[in-house]
C-alpha cells in the first residue's frame, strides 16, 4: 500500500542570505514588493504571520520575511533548472493565511515557525487548504521551543495528525529525483523532516 504524505512537510534547512530587492512595500513590521497578478504559472507563495516576539526578529525583520525575496527566487531559478515546470523567477507571493487567494497556489511556504501565531479564521482557513491538497512546507527551528510552538499550532489546524519523522524511503523523496541521503547540515546541525499524513 502506497503511503500518501499529504498535509506537510517541515524541513530544519538552512538558505542563504543576500541584499533584500527594492519598490517595497509595508506590511506590519516589513516591507515587500506587490504580489503578481495571478496568472495559473506556479509563484512561490510565503505565508505571513503576526505574532511576533523579539525572539523572531532578525534585522532583516520579523521571522516570516526570513531571506525574503531572496531565497524565494532561488529556489524557482533551481526548480526552473531542474524541471519543465514554468515558474515565475522575477517575483513570489506574500499572503496571510485566511487570503482567499492562497487557495489558487498548490504550496506554500513558512518561515521561522517558532513566533507564527494563528487566529481561530486562519486555523481554519489553512485546514481547508491543507485538507484541499494544499501542500505546506516550514522551515526552520533554532530552538526547542520554536519546534513546540509548531507543533501546538498545527494541532489546532490538524487535531487529529501526527507529526512522523521521515526518512530517505518516503514516497515523497522518490517520485520525481530518487534522493539517495538526507544528510544535510545547516549551521545548527543536522536537517531533520517531518511530515503529517492524511488519516494518521
Amino acid at each position: 500500500m502506497r503511503v500518501r504524505l499529504r498535509y506537510a512537510l517541515a524541513a530544519i534547512l538552512v538558505t542563504a542570505t543576500a541584499a533584500a530587492a527594492q519598490r517595497f512595500r509595508v506590511m506590519g513590521d516589513a516591507t515587500v514588493e506587490p504580489n503578481p497578478s495571478y496568472d495559473g504559472r506556479y509563484a512561490f507563495v510565503r505565508l505571513r504571520y503576526a505574532g511576533e516576539d523579539w525572539a523572531c526578529m532578525s534585522n532583516e525583520g520579523p521571522g516570516w520575511h526570513h531571506d525574503y525575496p531572496v531565497a524565494d527566487r532561488n529556489l524557482m531559478k533551481i526548480v526552473t533548472q531542474l524541471t519543465t515546470l514554468d515558474a515565475r523567477v522575477d517575483s513570489s507571493v506574500v499572503l496571510d493565511e485566511d487570503d482567499p487567494e492562497l487557495m489558487k497556489y498548490p504550496i506554500a511556504y513558512l518561515s521561522e515557525p517558532g513566533c507564527w501565531r494563528q487566529t481561530d479564521a486562519q486555523v481554519k482557513a489553512l485546514r481547508a487548504y491543507l485538507q484541499k491538497g494544499g501542500f505546506l512546507i516550514v522551515d526552520d527551528f533554532s530552538k526547542r521551543r520554536h519546534w513546540d510552538n509548531f507543533v501546538e499550532e498545527m494541532r489546532r489546524v490538524l487535531p487529529e495528525g501526527q507529526l512522523v519523522q521521515l526518512d530517505v524511503s518516503n514516497p515523497a523523496f522518490q517520485s520525481f529525483f530518487q534522493v539517495q541521503s538526507l544528510a544535510m547540515r545547516g549551521y545548527r546541525g543536522q536537517a531533520e523532516f517531518w511530515g503529517i499524513y492524511e488519516n494518521n
